[in-house]
């Protein structure tokens, strides 16, 4: 597997309209997309930092993964995501070490990328999220 770097970090919001005034106006961060991915019950806001970024996540249902989180946990930091080469080989060889995955096979997530994530049991409770867009 190749990591090539750390794609984004998610934060779960209550909402993005208020959520990114610190992320805009006191680390003058700028916002550049945002998306609803209705099958995950969330609408994304993205703000770039170098080769990285930062994304709100606000859900679009008490029942959606976002709105569940931030009643158990509040807001913050839900998952890590690292942008890899490949995939689909990532996650064969994840599960071949026997990493437990939430997607054993990628699906579509926002801006295009296909993202899967990997079991926090595994990874001392954090979201870990794998993602590959078709620029590197």
């Amino acid at each position: 597997m190749k990591i090539l770097k750390i794609d984004h970090l998610g934060i779960a919001v209550k909402s993005i309209d208020e959520g990114k005034n610190f992320w805009t106006d006191v680390l003058g961060l700028q916002l550049t997309a945002t998306e609803t991915v209705q099958e995950q019950k969330v609408t994304t806001a993205f703000f770039p930092v170098g080769e990285s970024e930062v994304e709100l996540l606000e859900s679009t249902s008490p029942d959606g993964p976002i709105g569940k989180y931030i009643e158990k946990r509040g807001e913050g930091i839900q998952h890590v995501a690292f942008r890899v080469e490949n995939i689909e080989e990532a996650l064969a060889e994840l599960k071949a070490k026997g990493i437990p995955l939430i997607d054993e096979k990628p699906r579509r997530g926002a801006g295009g990328a296909m993202i899967a994530f990997l079991h926090p049991k595994a990874t001392s409770g954090i979201l870990v999220e794998l993602s590959q867009r078709d620029e590197h």
